[in-house]
């Protein structure tokens, strides 16, 4: 028998942590820039920021990653018109070649990413000490009172995140490759199913306000695509499917007479009665109390 084992491989291989910052940047925040010769991910945690990557300039919107390969100039401004952003800015040194397939690209996290980049930050907070939120200050010392092997842990989650990353992209890779080689019937299949886990999402989240960004997330495809699918299947845009899913969701509500049109408002994710009146009133064709009206004298008329 042969008990010599196998040495394990390692593809990625992060050398050292570079800097560790958790930012809560006001408007008018304007960082000039720098270049360098290591790997660095922005995450907007809240808010959106403006990051001019190589001669690009992008608005990241909260739930983003940008990543910045070596050698490549970026810097951060913090406009009059954005909300102002919670942003996550790491940076490590690594020579990986698969680590490349991250370069230049800016991907909305799912939910397990955010749960490892969440894990990630709080296993730095406890293993450095402050200061976390000047850009200048890039060194890395220990707290005395840190975890347990907080580092390795730390370097672990990291590995962790980006090696998901690597490989969502490769998947994304692949399935758009596949999806260049569908016949136009199983192109139409395909696009039928997002249609359909799209709106099952809406259906599980009519008490939420859903943006874009997030039905792209759970259906892992970009904006450009997904307003698309909907024009074509739906001759409507997603939101405004949304926006009709919760007006059907008011009617049967109202129809149940348990809540007054406050209470169905708030259920449904309205800021406040007006925006809901107005919505409803522009889907259904009539106020909520006339809908109100009108369903009872049915009744009566059928009395």
């Amino acid at each position: 028998m042969d008990f010599s084992g196998r040495e394990l491989s390692e593809t990625l291989t992060i050398r050292k942590l570079i800097s560790f910052h958790y930012f809560e940047y006001a408007k008018g925040f304007t960082f000039d820039g720098e270049a360098h010769d290591f790997w660095e991910l922005l995450y907007v945690d809240k808010g959106e920021v403006e990051v001019r990557a190589g001669e690009q300039t992008h608005t990241l919107q909260a739930g983003t990653v940008i990543f910045h390969q070596p050698g490549e100039f970026h810097a951060v401004r913090v406009g009059a018109a954005h909300k102002p952003p919670n942003l996550i800015v790491i940076a490590w040194a690594c020579d990986s070649p698969p680590l490349h397939g991250l370069a230049n690209k800016i991907i909305p996290l799912g939910n397990a990413e955010r749960n490892l980049l969440s894990l990630l930050l709080q296993e730095g907070f406890q293993t450095y000490n402050p200061p976390f939120d000047d850009p200048y200050a890039h060194g890395l010392s220990l707290r005395e009172d840190g975890p347990f092997a907080g580092e390795q842990t730390l370097k672990m989650y990291l590995n962790l995140l980006l090696i998901q990353l690597i490989r969502s992209e490769l998947r994304a890779g692949e399935a758009a490759a596949d999806r260049r080689k569908l016949t136009s019937a199983q192109q139409e299949k395909a696009e039928q199913q997002v249609v359909r886990l799209a709106i099952a999402y809406m259906k599980a989240n009519l008490t939420e306000t859903l943006t874009l960004d997030d039905l792209c997330r759970e259906v892992r495809l970009g904006k450009s695509q997904l307003k698309r699918i909907f024009r074509a299947h739906m001759s409507q845009g997603a939101l405004d499917c949304f926006k009709r899913l919760k007006i059907e969701e008011a009617k049967t509500l109202i129809r149940e007479q348990l809540y007054n049109f406050s209470e169905i408002a708030a259920r449904l994710g309205y800021a406040s009665l007006h925006y809901f009146s107005r919505d409803f009133k522009r889907v259904v064709g009539m106020s909520p109390t006339e809908y109100a009206k009108s369903t009872q004298a049915r009744i009566e008329i059928r009395r």
